[in-house]
């Protein structure tokens, strides 16, 4: 194990201690990660009591199907925005019924284009009763491996300060 995966590893059980303080259940939506982020929440024991379910939409047909991401609104944004992000967010928030949702959808790479560059991941954060919000960030081209490992440690950043306000 190496000091990131420490990291990551002290970053979820933060995440879980401060979801299980609340009376939170998680659930995620990955595209980009394609499950990182829930195998990093569910390789803590003890997880289940804050872990709900996971959804992997890679397709865009995954995200309207499982989550109700509006066809038009891929068609519009493409499936890397933050606008797909936030419904994403919002959808596996809904459909899990839980407390709190985070989405990731990116381009890993290798690969990209002039709009949508290698390393571009966009997360919606939706926590039940709150505004969702939406947020973009430029990982650039490290890798596709290393694009996803810092999409899961920001996805877990996100969900920590979530959890970690006063609601």
């Amino acid at each position: 194990m190496g000091i990131s995966d420490g990291f990551k590893n002290d970053l979820t059980r933060e995440v879980l201690a401060l979801c299980y303080q609340k009376g939170w259940r998680i659930a995620v939506d990955e595209s980009c990660t394609g499950g990182l982020l829930s195998a990093a929440l569910t390789e803590i024991a003890g997880s289940s009591d804050v872990f709900d379910r996971g959804f992997i939409t890679y397709s865009n047909a995954a995200k309207t199907e499982l989550l109700g991401v509006a066809d038009k609104r891929l068609d519009i944004y493409g499936a890397v925005s933050p606008e797909v992000a936030h419904e994403m967010a919002v959808g596996a928030l809904q459909a899990a019924q839980v407390d709190l949702a985070v989405s990731i959808t990116g381009i890993a790479g290798p690969g990209g284009s002039e709009h949508k560059p290698e390393g571009r991941v966009c997360f919606g954060l939706a926590v039940s009763g709150q505004a969702s919000q939406a947020m973009t960030q430029e990982f650039g081209a490290i890798g596709r491996q290393e694009v996803r490992e810092a999409s899961v440690i920001y996805a877990l950043n996100l969900l920590a300060e979530a959890a970690g306000t006063k609601n």
